[in-house]
């Protein structure tokens, strides 16, 4: 009993060492627990409300449509659940200006539902349901009306529409009809995409970088009022996969196994069936057209031959005529009454020849029947000519038929094709990340600093150690005084960085991710497991560095222990041996120098674990000024150019004369833009059409005219760069890197993603979905977005190919290069602001689909979740610099009390005993600094390497504002120490702590 008392009793006056224990531990565990607890809420919530509204798993597209057979073909897949036929259509309204959107029907069989925010589902033709995004920019409310206009090409199937036939058995009818919607609209209800959970009234603005959405809203309809046979795509739910977290890799799995099979079993039979649907639908056109023209022809014949027999009795009666008066009159001359009377009698026979000779003559003296004869002999002809040109054409569109229509494609593409999907993904997993990172270090100077406070209180305990041991207490009960000690701390400080961990950093954390995602049903949980495994592993680490201390001094016998320890032998420091120097340095500062490097374990443990603490603040700015320098870097330094503007194919031309009309331009390039894809060459057959497969990015693909390749370099700086290490790459001088016809210039931020460099062999995808294999000739320095510029000339080879013209529509080879430039790069003059209001102007213009201001980018680009992690990273390691501080000093002193009574009795006022201990404690407080600051700059290389996100590459950057903020904080929590330190200096007695141990 008296043992546990004592054991109390020394737990009581060591209780500064318990609170610093107990708080690094704290801090540790929160940061290793708070901030996967706040993703994994985030990720959990999620796929709870995916598992609910039925978001897709697999979602198929074609380039012809889908039809029945197709859907049916798709049931049949094994381990597919479920599959909804989807109908949708691109419309257009005026809202400030020309504004698109997808009226998408709401599906009958579970899949990819709307959650309902406000009001009600639509059911009726006419009613829609809107996302809260239109009703912020609209102003328009439940009950509002709309008119809305189906845009010329609403879907990829508009062109052959009238050339599709599928019933569900491959036979043909020509029947099937692109959807239609209604287009007098009333709004019933606000309801949540679930495949864009972006937060229009937070700040996704800073997301808008990353958006794949072709058009600006999605409208949804019920079916009523929803015409059309043929479905724009299809969406599958897989077996097993609701089971399983969306975001985990066994998910992933599960749902490759299907797309597996489609792309094995049903994908290739579908497209030659559907291919060959629209090649018989197109004959039957053409055998419909030739048996109409036939018909025609044969009606507009026998009019012809009936006018040409009318024609001919008219002449042929007035041969007879004239032959019968003929005979007349030589009867008269003749003398033989009864000869006359008989010839009078009987119309006069003519030979063929001879009555030919007189319709001849007959039709030539009268000018009506010539005028007659030449109508219908022009008729004649003319239907003659009709025939020949209608054959030939037929023949020709017979002819022409198979290349007229493209191979069907089908795209297979998983949730990872999701815009918000895999934004909301990428934002998690970066955060994540960090969260896995920075415990690491946190654990590290928990166990330094454990070390060093529970070694020297060991050490002051060393004739207590004795006489136990003497009295016959063994040495694991001694050592269990200690232990204890450390474990109760350990679970204290760890129970209340749970209870940080899991409520207070997940609720920082996922306000932030509120402000930019809607994630309804959101809560808190607690992981039991991975919370126990957070405070093991600082109970492991901690116990470990206490048990390391108490065997260093309980391997000595107890008669060792019961002697005070011997005063380590004095020895000369190095700075001694330098004469010039330590000649000039006055008593108290030579002695603070011996103390500083005589006592190397102290030197360690101060230097490291300060060093340790300003790395961690050094490293929390160094990835928040990358991250604030993006927009500027990229949009004032990369991109030359002012404005982009991108239209229609059909508006090219219109949208050239209107910002040539305008006066606002100095320099422009036309380009092509097309939204395409990348990937690593030989992770398929190239054909796969599976668009974003594993290893693959989105990208923007810039086609530049070869007539203006050098200008390129006008527009966008081109700089060769080099992959190097700690987030750092080799930047070549700018404009020594050219477009020429032998390559691709590839994206920084796309190459750094996909491990792609100069010379690489890549997978391009162009807008039509033509994929081709080609060479990068330089990896360009680029930091948002995903661009690969392609010659004119280069681009022709790629995607003209014998593939490409077997995908494409027929296109002769003089044709090939009659590329439309639909985009515009230009430079502008004035101000920033009246740019930025011109390309909103621009926007306005019905020839207009796209207009970027590189002025408004620069200055809107913001990554506030990153900024918010950040935060929270930064003031943990700033606590941690407090705490690790608090306990070195108190250690420090704890150490030298007999040395400071022995200043005191030498006449040392207090102010000149704090400036005594407290210098030491400065010096090597800058000594950590110093160390943290570069190792601050490696760190956050390291992490942002990891921080690999869709069409971002994090280019390392640390202002020098950051390490003076940096050194800055650490000295001020030196200083703040110092105010808690000094109290206990002064309230050392030096009678009694000068009193011998014996």
């Amino acid at each position: 009993m008296a043992f546990v008392k004592d054991m109390l009793r020394m737990w009581a006056h060591s209780w500064k060492r318990f609170i610093s224990i107990a708080m690094i531990t704290l801090l540790g565990v929160a940061v290793l627990t708070g901030i996967y607890a706040g993703c994994r809420d985030a990720f959990r919530s999620t796929d709870r409300f995916f598992d609910a509204q039925g978001l897709h798993d697999v979602q198929v597209l074609s380039t012809a449509g889908l039809s029945n057979g197709d859907i049916a073909a798709l049931r049949k897949v094994n381990g597919v659940a479920k599959v909804q036929a989807e109908r949708s259509q691109e419309v257009t309204f005026d809202l400030d200006g020309r504004k698109s959107a997808t009226m998408q029907e709401i599906g009958t069989n579970g899949i990819d539902q709307p959650y309902l925010q406000e009001g009600r589902m639509p059911k009726k033709a006419g009613e829609i349901a809107v996302t809260r995004k239109f009703i912020r920019d609209s102003g328009k409310h439940i009950g509002s009306r709309l008119t809305v206009t189906p845009e010329s090409a609403s879907s990829d199937t508009s062109d052959t529409s009238d050339t599709n036939g599928a019933d569900g058995t491959n036979e043909t009818n020509g029947t099937d009809e692109a959807p239609s919607f209604p287009t007098k609209l009333t709004i019933v209800g606000v309801v949540l995409d679930p495949q864009n959970l972006s937060n229009p009234d937070g700040y996704s603005a800073m997301t808008s970088f990353r958006s794949t959405a072709t058009t600006d809203y999605t409208f949804f309809a019920p079916s009523d009022g929803v015409t059309g046979t043929l479905c724009t795509s299809a969406t599958l739910l897989v077996k097993g996969a609701a089971a399983e977290s969306t975001f985990d890799e066994s998910y992933e799995n599960t749902v490759k196994q299907v797309t597996d099979r489609i792309d094995g079993t049903v994908k290739t039979d579908r497209q030659k069936a559907r291919r060959q649907e629209l090649l018989d639908a197109g004959n039957r056109k053409i055998a419909d057209a030739r048996a109409e023209a036939d018909k025609k022809f044969a009606d507009a014949q026998s009019q012809i031959d009936a006018n040409r027999q009318q024609f001919n009795q008219q002449v042929d009666q007035i041969v007879s005529m004239q032959a019968g008066a003929a005979a007349a009159g030589a009867a008269a001359n003749g003398a033989n009454a009864g000869a006359a009377a008989a010839a009078g009698a009987t119309t006069p026979q003519l030979d063929e020849t001879t009555r030919e000779t007189m319709r001849e003559t007959i039709i030539a003296a009268s000018p009506e029947l010539t005028q007659a004869k030449q109508q219908l002999d022009q008729a004649q002809s003319q239907l003659n000519e009709q025939k020949a040109s209608t054959e030939q054409t037929l023949k020709t569109k017979e002819n022409e038929l198979k290349t007229s229509i493209p191979q069907v494609r089908w795209y297979v593409q998983d949730r990872q094709q999701l815009g918000g999907f895999s934004a909301l993904k990428s934002d998690l997993d970066s955060i994540q990340s960090l969260g896995n990172a920075f415990p690491i270090v946190f654990l590290l100077v928990a166990v330094m600093m454990s070390l060093t406070a529970m070694a020297r209180m060991v050490e002051e305990d060393r004739s207590l150690i004795g006489t136990y041991v003497g009295l016959g207490y063994g040495r694991l009960a001694v050592a269990s005084r200690y232990l204890l000690f450390a474990l109760l701390a350990c679970l204290i400080g760890g129970g209340l960085g749970l209870i940080a961990g899991f409520l207070g950093i997940p609720a920082f954390l996922l306000v932030v991710l509120q402000g930019m995602y809607v994630m309804p049903g959101l809560r808190l949980e607690y992981d039991w497991l991975y919370g126990s495994l957070g405070i093991a592993l600082f109970v492991v680490g901690v116990l470990a560095a206490t048990i390391y201390a108490c065997v260093q001094e309980m391997r000595q016998t107890p008669a060792s222990l019961l002697r005070p320890k011997a005063p380590r032998a004095g020895s000369r420091i190095l700075l001694e041996r330098i004469r010039p120097v330590w000649n000039r340095i006055g008593f108290l500062g030579k002695v603070t120098a011996r103390n500083i490097f005589r006592f190397k374990s102290r030197l360690i443990m101060t230097v490291g674990g300060v060093a340790g603490c300003t790395a961690l603040i050094v490293c929390g700015l160094a990835i928040n000024d990358t991250v604030a320098d993006l927009g500027i870097k990229q949009y004032r330094d990369i991109y030359q150019y002012d404005l982009m503007v991108v239209s229609d194919d059909s508006d090219a031309s219109a949208m050239r004369t209107k910002v040539a009309s305008d006066g606002r331009v100095t320099s422009s390039l036309d380009v092509r833009i097309e939204s395409g894809d990348l990937a690593i060459s030989g992770g398929g057959d190239g054909d796969s059409g599976k668009a974003g497969s594993s290893g693959s990015e989105s990208i923007q693909l810039v086609a530049v005219p070869e007539k203006h390749l050098s200008d390129l370099g006008e527009m966008v700086t081109l700089q060769p760069v080099s992959s190097g290490m700690l987030g750092t790459s080799g930047v070549g001088k700018t404009g020594s890197l050219k477009l020429d016809d032998d390559g691709v210039i590839v994206a920084q931020s796309a190459a750094s993603a996909l491990g792609v460099k100069a010379g690489s062999k890549v997978r391009l995808t162009n807008g039509d979905g033509v994929r081709a294999t080609a060479k990068v000739s330089a990896v360009n320095r680029n930091l948002i977005g995903s661009d690969v510029y392609v010659s004119e000339t280069y681009y022709a080879k790629l995607f003209d190919s014998k593939d490409a013209k077997n995908t494409k529509n027929s296109k002769s080879s003089e044709d090939s290069e009659a590329l439309t430039w639909n985009a515009m790069l230009a430079k502008l003059s004035g101000s920033d602001t009246s740019q930025t209001d011109y390309a909103e102007s621009l926007e306005e213009d019905s020839s207009v689909m796209k207009a970027v201001s590189c002025a408004h980018m620069a200055d809107s680009f913001k990554f506030d979740l990153m900024g918010a992690v950040v935060a929270l990273i930064v003031a943990l390691a700033g606590g941690l610099a407090l705490v690790v501080l608090f306990t070195l000093a108190n250690t420090n002193v704890s150490e030298r009390v007999r040395e400071m009574a022995t200043l005191k009795v030498l006449g040392f006022f207090d102010r000149e005993v704090h400036h005594y201990v407290n210098r030491e404690m400065m010096i090597l407080t800058v000594m950590g600094v110093i160390l943290g600051l570069p190792l601050g700059r490696l760190v956050g290389g390291m992490l942002t390497m990891a921080l690999n996100m869709p069409s971002l590459y994090f280019e390392v950057e640390v202002k020098p504002l950051s390490y003076v903020i940096a050194a800055v904080a650490t000295m001020a929590f030196a200083l703040l120490v110092q105010l808690f330190v000094n109290p206990v200096l002064d309230r050392i007695d030096p009678i009694s702590s000068l009193k011998s141990v014996e």
